[in-house]
């Protein structure tokens, strides 16, 4: 066989074939006419049975010849329905593939030298019928039926055209044995980060891991699966709630949208909290804190606490519209908490607070204090006057006790940061009623979505407005991480009778995840594994993470903690350099000829001559970033198992009946690709509707705007 030798030969003509037809010939004639060959018949028969075994072991080679030819310049149709995609309670599937070795990049370096350009590139009857199609594209009738035929895509055509899919196929097409590749499981809670530019399969590979997550089951209960779509993908939600369908999860479904506040479910990014400090955080967080802006951030923190902790002793649940309310107005929460706390400990404090009312004079008063309601003087002055100790009382009183105008300033950087939450009907979704019984829209927290084992959608329309999606979303990514950390501590019955300190794999896919990305981020791709958390993140070039954290160190340490790389096609040096520089170089091997002549006479011998080929091996990296900006649509490179390098594919979605998926739906699902929902078309969330047979028909005219989002990123 070819790899027997130091050097492969595939890319050349099957001489094979010739030993082929004369091993079958003689094969037919040892049979046929044995007399000829001088054998009698007996002796024909067996002949014929060696000629054929001869002809049959040149016939494989050839094979491997013809399919290697084959495969460089178009590779097979790989296609897979969603409901034979295979779920495995130990490995995750990722597609057909190889493992990279040194034999690879040889074959790979072969596809270049020019000498085999006859066998790599496009032939000249295909790129005749290419120049033809498009000189025809507006002929008459007649003439475009030429056209049509030299663009029938069938195997007996041999001027088809390439699938539409670009790149470079023998990138790929240098091993024709691929095979299923998966990632064990217990891999993912290292993480995975998906790398590639624009409609090259990113959303694909999303589905094909969501499908899994969704349908997986072990130990009898399935896994938490939450996904960040800041684009808004039509059919990865559609997708998704096949799947939940199809694993009898429905119940377990939510869909959160900006874009659709009326049919969303409702979510508090502040309500849920280990300690009452994490509110501020996880608002103030959000502020830059490079240079002049730490000191601002720090007093935010600050007086955020403050209104966190007297909210909470008023027994009210914290949310975004509460503390703006009582950062631009203090005062009337500093009235409140006093009465609370008089009521309960100096019921005949106000008659004295009352006295003290009557008695101020403005012009006495500090210049802070001027512009303060005279009853938040005066119950200042009772409280001084009383020595009163109570630390959320403090708290309020020293936070009425700043000038307002240097107070605005302070708090500058706040404002606009809680108006982006709390503006238009945002504010319906993340600062919920909770005493408001006749809304069907469920609230869902984090905790709650883990216990439940639930699937959530969560939709950013980052395309309407990026702001308020990134705030959000930062939002959520630091209760996220709030959450983690009470599972590692405590796991995720802590409270709940007979609890324990089990945890549960918990999913996290964010898609376009730079427009997400902050501060908060670093810690749950740091710290979270240990509580079940595994992020598989997807971007388009590390120079998206680097601008959107601001920082190339930080933006480094997002991207070390990602133990499992898919690199897809990207368009940019340094992104494709991720990959390459982590690879080590391989020798290859290259044949030079060599002749040499001598006329000098030596005996009888007047002239001698020499021909022979010298093999060389040469040092390279194992791949370079130009093969990794070559990939075709739909493949990726792949270090992943402790840094094992693997070409893979993904598989293209096949034309599926789907039993699960009812036609209407199908319809619906067209229409939102094109943009032509009908405005009788209704939709409510899942997960506060009891859904039963299908989707509901109005999944369209609510999600309309997603229409315009590609299935592929």
């Amino acid at each position: 066989m070819a790899n027997s030798f130091a050097i492969e030969t595939l890319l050349r003509p099957a001489v094979e074939l010739y030993s082929v037809a004369v091993s079958y010939a003689a094969a037919i004639l040892c049979v046929l006419s044995p007399s000829s060959l001088a054998l009698t018949p007996l002796f024909g028969l067996v002949a014929s049975v060696g000629f054929l075994a001869l002809g049959s072991i040149r016939l494989k080679q050839a094979l491997v010849v013809l399919r290697y030819r084959r495969n460089i310049r178009r590779l097979p149709l790989y296609t897979m329905t969603s409901k034979d995609m295979p779920v495995s309670n130990e490995r995750l599937f990722i597609g057909k593939g190889f493992r990279w070795t040194q034999k690879h990049t040889q074959r790979l370096m072969d596809t270049y030298l020019p000498k085999f350009a006859p066998y790599v590139e496009p032939t000249p009857l295909y790129q005749r019928a290419r120049r033809l199609e498009e000189r025809l594209e507006f002929a008459p009738f007649p003439l475009k039926l030429l056209a049509k035929a030299t663009s029938w895509n069938i195997s007996i055509n041999p001027m088809r055209p390439l699938p539409p899919v670009g790149g470079l196929p023998r990138i790929h097409g240098i091993e024709p044995d691929e095979h299923d590749v998966s990632l064990p499981l217990g891999e993912r809670v290292g993480h995975s980060l998906v790398l590639g530019t624009t409609r090259v399969g990113k959303t694909r590979l999303a589905e094909l891991f969501i499908t899994q997550d969704i349908r997986r089951k072990r130990g009898g209960q399935h896994e938490v699966v939450i996904v960040f779509d800041p684009k808004g993908d039509a059919d990865l939600l559609k997708r998704m709630y096949i799947e939940c369908k199809r694993a009898d999860r429905l119940d377990e479904f939510y869909v959160f949208h900006l874009g659709w506040p009326d049919h969303s479910a409702r979510y508090n990014a502040v309500g849920r909290f280990g300690r009452i400090s994490e509110v501020a955080t996880r608002i103030a967080g959000q502020l830059s804190g490079e240079g002049n802006s730490a000191a601002f951030r720090e007093f935010a923190w600050r007086f955020v606490n403050i209104i966190a902790r007297a909210l909470v002793a008023l027994g009210r649940r914290p949310d975004y519209e509460q503390i703006l309310q009582h950062v631009i107005n203090i005062d009337a929460l500093f009235v409140e908490y006093a009465q609370k706390y008089f009521d309960e400990h100096d019921p005949k404090a106000w008659e004295a607070i009352v006295m003290i009312e009557g008695k101020i004079d403005r012009k006495n008063l500090s210049f802070a204090m001027k512009d303060r309601p005279l009853r938040v003087v005066a119950i200042d002055m009772y409280v001084t006057q009383q020595r009163i100790s109570d630390p959320v009382m403090d708290g309020l009183r020293s936070a009425v006790r700043y000038d307002k105008t240097y107070f605005d300033k302070i708090v500058a950087s706040l404002l606009p940061l809680l108006e982006k939450l709390t503006t238009g009907r945002i504010a319906e979704l993340l600062s919920p009623d909770y005493q408001d019984l006749n809304d069907p829209r469920p609230i869902f927290d984090w905790m709650q979505v883990i216990r439940k084992r639930a699937v959530v959608y969560i939709g950013l329309d980052a395309l309407s407005d990026t702001e308020v999606a990134a705030a959000v979303g930062n939002s959520m990514f630091s209760d996220l991480v709030s959450v983690a950390g009470h599972i590692y501590k405590f796991g995720i019955d802590d409270g709940l009778p007979g609890a324990g300190s089990g945890k549960v794999a918990i999913n996290l896919h964010a898609d376009e995840f730079n427009e997400l990305i902050g501060d908060e981020f670093i810690p749950m791709v740091n710290k979270s594994g240990g509580a079940g958390m595994q992020v598989t993140a997807y971007t388009q070039t590390m120079s998206d993470i680097e601008a959107k954290l601001g920082s190339r160190a930080k933006a480094g340490q997002v991207i070390g903690n990602f133990n499992n790389l898919f690199m897809l096609r990207v368009r940019e040096t340094a992104t494709a350099e991720l990959l390459t520089n982590q690879l080590p170089k391989v020798q290859v091997f290259n044949s030079v000829p060599a002749s040499s002549a001598n006329d000098t006479v030596n005996g009888n011998t007047a002239f001698t001559s020499n021909t022979n080929d010298q093999i060389q091996s040469t040092s390279v990296p194992m791949i370079e970033p130009g093969h990794v900006v070559g990939l075709p649509k739909g493949q990726c490179f792949a270090l992943i198992e402790g840094g094992n390098l693997w070409k893979i594919r993904m598989p293209l979605p096949a034309s599926d009946p789907d039993e699960v998926m009812p036609k209407d739906l199908q319809e619906l699902a067209d229409s939102m690709r094109k943009g032509q929902a009908t405005k009788n078309d209704w939709w409510e969330a899942p997960g506060y509707q009891s859904l039963n047979d299908s989707l509901p028909a109005d999944l369209v005219d609510n999600f309309r705007g997603l229409a315009n989002g590609e299935a592929v990123s």
